[in-house]
C-alpha cells in the first residue's frame, strides 16, 4: 500500500467493466434467444453456463422450508433483526402525494404510483448473498410495489444457497427462480411462460449481468452499472491503525479491483496503517484477493492540511466513506461526494452492509458526485396533475400562445385559444 501525497494522487476512476466486443455479443444473442424462444433458450444457456439441469425454475414451497430447517435459529433470529433494521430505516424515505390549490382555483400536485413489478438479481452458485436480498427487496416493498421477482443462478446441484432462501422467505418474496447471467436479466426484461416480466431491475452480477442490462434499459430501468467496491478513510491522530487496516482490507477481499484509501495529515498514522494492512493480509482467507487490490488501488494520502484532505475525498467522492476523527459531525457538513458516510470509530463499514439499515447498494466509480444510494423513490413514478380554472387560462391564454409561437408551434397556441370560445 503506497503512501503517496495529493500531488501524486492519480486518478481512482476506474471505467466500468465495458466487456470485450466478443462478450457484448455474446449477451444480445441471449438475449435474443430468450425474447424468441423463452424457457427454452432459459433451459438450455442454465444447463450450459451454470451445469444445472433444472425440472423447474421455480423455487418451490419445500425447498423454502429446508432452507428455513436448516439454519439455526441463531442465524434466522440475526437476519430477521437485520431486516426489521433496514425496513425501519427505508419507511423514513417514503414520499407521498401532495396538491397545492390557488386563489384563482388551479389545482397543482404530483402524485405517487409505485411501479408494478420489481425484478432483483442476487448473485449466487457457491456463495450466499442474503444481504443483497434484503437491499433490493426492502424498498421496493416499502414502495408499495405488488410483485417482486428474484433472479438467482443455482449451483450444479440446482440448489440454491439456503441463507438466500431464508432471506426471500422472511420478506415473503414467493417468486424465486433459480436462473441466472444474462438469460436471467432477459427473462425478467422481457418475460418467459414461467418467468414474469418486471418493470425495473436492480441487484449486482458479473460482467455478463451489468452488459445484459445495460442491453435492456430503455425496455426496463436498472438501478445502476456498479463498479468494483470502494472504502476511503478520512482519519486523524486519534484513529486506530489496526481498526483503519481492517476497515480498508474489509473492501479489498470483495475483488481484485476493489479501491481502498486513507486520507489523514498523519504521518504517524500513515506509516503504521501502511504496516498493518501488511500484518493483517498474511491471515486473510482471501488473502491473494485483497493483495492484488492493495498492491493495484490501494494508497495512503499525505495531506499537507486538514482542508487539502477533505478536498482529497470529495475529488475521489467514494462509495464509502468513514470519517474516523476526534469530532467526526463536525466534518460532515464539508463532505459533498460519497455514498454512505460512516461516523467515529464504531461505525466500522460492515455495519451498513448487513445491518444498520441503509441501503449498501450505493454508487461506485466516482458516480456519487451525481448519484443516490439504492431508495424508495428507485420504485416509485411521479406523476404531475395540473388542473387549469377558467380564470387562470382566461388570465394567461394569451401568455401561453405567444410563448407557443415563440417557439414556432402554432397548433400549441391555437390549443389553448380555442377555449377562448368558451367565454365569449
Amino acid at each position: 500500500m503506497k503512501i503517496i501525497n495529493k500531488s501524486d494522487l492519480k486518478s481512482l476512476k476506474r471505467s466500468v467493466d465495458q466487456g470485450t466486443e466478443e462478450q457484448r455479443m455474446a449477451v444480445q444473442e441471449i438475449i435474443a434467444q430468450v425474447k424468441n424462444r423463452g424457457d427454452e433458450a432459459v433451459r438450455e444457456y442454465t444447463e450450459r453456463f451454470d451445469r444445472a439441469t433444472l425440472e423447474s425454475f421455480k423455487v418451490s414451497k419445500e425447498e423454502f422450508e429446508l432452507a428455513y430447517a436448516s439454519l439455526d435459529g441463531e442465524y434466522v433470529q440475526i437476519l430477521q433483526e437485520a431486516a426489521e433494521n433496514i425496513r425501519t430505516f427505508h419507511e423514513k424515505q417514503k414520499t407521498t402525494s401532495w396538491f397545492d390549490s390557488s386563489e384563482d382555483g388551479t389545482l397543482l400536485g404530483q402524485k405517487i404510483t409505485p411501479i408494478d413489478a420489481a425484478g432483483v438479481y442476487v448473485p449466487g452458485g457457491t456463495a450466499a448473498y442474503p444481504s443483497s436480498v434484503f437491499m433490493n427487496v426492502i424498498p421496493a416493498q416499502v414502495a408499495g410495489v405488488e410483485r417482486v421477482v428474484m433472479v438467482t443462478p443455482p449451483g450444479q446441484d440446482g440448489k440454491v444457497p439456503d441463507g438466500v432462501l431464508l432471506a426471500a422467505h422472511i420478506l415473503g418474496v414467493e417468486d424465486v427462480f433459480k436462473v441466472g447471467g444474462a438469460q436471467a436479466i432477459a427473462a425478467l426484461a422481457y418475460g418467459t411462460e414461467t418467468i414474469p416480466s418486471v418493470d425495473k431491475i436492480t441487484g449486482p452480477g458479473n460482467v455478463f449481468v451489468a452488459l445484459a442490462k445495460r442491453e435492456v434499459f430503455g425496455d426496463v430501468d436498472i438501478d445502476m452499472i456498479a463498479g468494483p467496491s470502494e472504502i476511503a478513510v478520512l482519519a486523524d491522530e486519534t484513529a486506530r491503525a489496526e481498526e483503519i487496516a481492517a476497515d480498508l482490507l474489509s473492501q479489498a477481499e470483495h475483488d481484485a479491483r476493489s479501491s481502498s484509501v486513507l486520507v489523514t495529515t498523519s504521518e504517524t498514522l500513515a506509516k503504521a496503517v501502511e504496516k498493518e494492512v501488511q500484518v493483517q493480509l498474511d491471515s486473510l482467507p482471501r488473502a491473494d484477493i485483497a493483495r492484488k487490490s492493495v498492491e493495484d488501488y490501494g494508497m495512503i494520502v499525505l495531506c499537507k492540511t486538514w482542508a487539502e484532505a477533505v478536498d482529497t475525498i470529495n475529488e475521489i467522492a467514494p462509495e464509502h466513506l468513514e470519517i474516523v476523527t476526534e469530532d467526526p459531525f463536525q466534518e460532515l457538513g464539508k463532505i459533498k461526494h460519497a455514498g454512505a458516510i460512516f461516523l467515529g470509530p464504531y461505525s466500522s463499514e460492515p455495519v451498513g452492509d448487513y445491518f444498520a439499515g441503509p441501503n449498501h447498494v450505493l454508487p461506485t466509480n466516482g458516480t456519487a458526485r451525481f448519484s443516490s444510494p439504492l431508495n424508495v423513490d428507485d420504485f416509485v413514478k411521479k406523476s404531475s396533475v395540473i388542473s387549469y380554472s377558467r380564470n387562470a387560462l382566461e388570465t394567461n391564454v394569451d401568455k401561453i400562445a405567444r410563448f407557443a409561437r415563440l417557439e414556432g408551434l402554432e397548433a400549441h397556441a391555437r390549443a389553448v385559444e380555442t377555449r377562448k370560445e368558451r367565454w365569449k
